[in-house]
């Protein structure tokens, strides 16, 4: 295996092969190995897991599998936000492009329906969608953005969820972290069985409901009053490309929500430093994740408590040295003020 080069572990850190990760728990639980051992898989080297031992060459150690973890995460968390960025972008075309079609007499054909079709009002949005939920023989994606799911919300659609699993229909829905806490959503997955798979993130896109990978529905509007349906091939090949990077992104319902490795520091408020590091106002962080102002604000007293900051400011600064920005990890490991911290004066 010494010859092995790095086309043979095309892979990250988040799904080593199977020596890499028998050589890197070796390193962890040991705290170092020889040289040699790692030889045959050099993605570990590649992936910074493991760095030679400044006192003996012919040794390397790991990287702690919290540094690990972190940078994952990181890395996570930028993807969302640049798909986030492009969908953006995508939308604001397509507007700009449909204001100019209007200007232009076109002549569609007969044997073809409407590439994009706004949809005015709840009662034609429904129509449009059950007669999408007949149509439908393969699968379901949907995105949830927001928190707790309203019970009315999954009232609303559980007649076509019903009816799609009765003809074996998959369905995968994409929600955030907080809706974990509502127990409608568990009494409706627990309802739908096999039927449905749900996964979370911090963040999501705008609502979307794609079946079959041939028509998506979007809101058109801030008050969901108003819908495009989406029949265009490119466009919807787009909006399935977009799912399928969030859902690998996504954390599956039944699993935890991984540590932050930082004591006293949950994962939804290292998602709430990060936007903070950004510059976002309360406001704007509490729609992005879903939960109220009033709970956002909540976290972040927290946040400015755990870290030692009395005022915004100092909570940026406390943010940035503990390395939740998301832009960058401090040198050192940080003890948390109160805790024996250099920082904490």
């Amino acid at each position: 295996m010494a010859g092995h080069g790095t086309d043979e572990h095309p892979h990250g850190a988040d799904r080593l092969c199977e020596a890499g990760d028998r050589v890197y728990s070796r390193a962890v639980r040991r705290g170092r190995v020889p040289r040699r051992d790692a030889e045959p898989v050099p993605c570990l080297m590649e992936l910074a897991l493991l760095h030679p031992d400044p006192d003996d060459m012919d040794w390397l150690v790991p990287t702690s599998p919290q540094e690990v973890m972190t940078r994952l995460l990181r890395g996570m968390y930028d993807e969302v936000s640049a798909s986030q960025r492009r969908v953006g972008s995508a939308v604001a075309a397509f507007e700009w492009y449909s204001g100019l079609g209007r200007q232009v007499p076109s002549v569609p054909s007969a044997a073809e329906g409407p590439a994009i079709r706004v949809l005015d009002g709840l009662a034609r949005i429904q129509a449009a969608m059950d007669e999408a939920t007949r149509a439908c023989t393969t699968e379901v994606l949907t995105v949830q953005p927001g928190g707790i799911r309203r019970e009315a919300e999954l009232s609303e659609g559980l007649h076509r969820a019903t009816e799609l699993r009765g003809r074996g229909v998959r369905m995968r829905d994409l929600y955030t972290h907080v809706a974990r806490h509502g127990q409608g959503l568990l009494t409706y997955l627990e309802l739908m069985g096999d039927a449905v798979e749900a996964r979370t993130l911090d963040e999501v896109i705008e609502r979307l409901i794609l079946f079959d990978r041939t028509v998506a529905f979007i809101p058109a509007n801030a008050e969901r009053t108003m819908a495009l349906e989406l029949r265009h091939p490119a466009l919807v090949e787009y909006l399935g490309t977009v799912f399928e990077r969030l859902w690998r992104l996504a954390i599956p319902l039944t699993a935890p929500l991984p540590d932050t490795g930082i004591e006293g520091i949950s994962h939804r408020e290292q998602s709430i430093a990060a936007l903070l590091a950004e510059g976002h106002q309360d406001a704007v962080i509490a729609e992005r994740l879903g939960i109220s102002v009033r709970t956002c604000r909540a976290h972040i007293a927290r946040l400015s408590e755990t870290l030692g900051a009395a005022s915004r400011t100092q909570l940026g600064v406390r943010i940035a040295q503990a390395g939740l920005d998301g832009a960058h990890r401090p040198a050192a490991p940080v003890t948390l003020p109160g805790r024996g911290s250099p920082t904490a004066r």
